[in-house]
This record gives C-alpha cells, sequence and structure tokens, in this order.
C-alpha cells in the first residue's frame, strides 16, 4: 500500500463534468493498493498520514499535520501507484490488489478515514477521474504500509 500525499491549497475531483469530491488547504492523498494489502496495515497507514508533520508552524518549520492545522484530506484511489516500473518501457500491473478486492478495501479505509478526521472528500473508485490541485510548495511525500 503506498499512499502519495501533496500539500495542497485546494483540490477537487470530477467524473463526466461534475464535481464528486473538493478541499480547501490540507491533503490530497493518492492511494495504490497491492495484493497482500488488509485493512490493519491501512489503518497505520491513515493514522499516519493523518498524524504526518507537513505544514509550517509559526516559525516556518514543517511540524504540524492535516490534523493540527484544521485541513482536508481528499482521498483518491490511484491504480498506477501499483505500477512495477523496474523493467523495460511499459509498466506491469502484476502487483495491484484486483479491482474488487481494492474497491473493497478503498471503501474500508475511506470510512475509517471520515471516522477520524472531520474534513474528508474522495474521488470515486474505478472512475475516469480528472484529478485538479493546487500544489503548496510543492511539498509531496511517499508513504508506504509496514
Amino acid at each position: 500500500m503506498k499512499a502519495l500525499l501533496q500539500r495542497v491549497r485546494s483540490a477537487r475531483v470530477d467524473v463526466a463534468g461534475e464535481c464528486v469530491g473538493e478541499i480547501g488547504p490540507g491533503l490530497l492523498v493518492l492511494l495504490g493498493l497491492d495484493k497482500g494489502d488488509a485493512m490493519a496495515n491501512g489503518e497505520k497507514l491513515i493514522d499516519k498520514l493523518l498524524a504526518y508533520r507537513v505544514f509550517s508552524d509559526d516559525e516556518g518549520r514543517m511540524n504540524r499535520s492535516v490534523v493540527d492545522s484544521g485541513g482536508g484530506v481528499l482521498l483518491v484511489s490511484q491504480f498506477t501507484l501499483s505500477a512495477d516500473t523496474r523493467k523495460g518501457l511499459r509498466p506491469s500491473f502484476s502487483s495491484a490488489l484486483p479491482p474488487a478486492e481494492a474497491e473493497a478495501l478503498f471503501a474500508e479505509l475511506l470510512a475509517y478515514l471520515q471516522s477520524r478526521h472531520p474534513t474528508v472528500a474522495s474521488g470515486r473508485f474505478g472512475a475516469d477521474m480528472q484529478v485538479s490541485l493546487v500544489n503548496d510548495g510543492p511539498v509531496t511525500f511517499l508513504l508506504e504500509a509496514e
């Protein structure tokens, strides 16, 4: 499981011209689910991203989390994060969690995130999404589940 965190001033997801998820300042989280991923390691990853210090304090140091800053979290399923890109010129997705399992796990993780943080939005699993963002920094981190 991989979570690509981007600190944003704003972010939104559109599907077929309709906004399905939007936040102001906060984190855009692109989530890739791999074979072997489970809710237990997903909960740890969600807890970590909520506590990860990527927002500036009064002295300009990254000492505040999205929780501390009161920002939103926009969670978007990102199948391509599971790609194996080590060989050749075409990515392999053999390590990705199969779609039906990934959709169920994504829904569970979204519900867990919503239970832990007041401002949460999401994309639509499996849809052709257009993700817009104003990256703040830019500040981007890749977190991987243990």
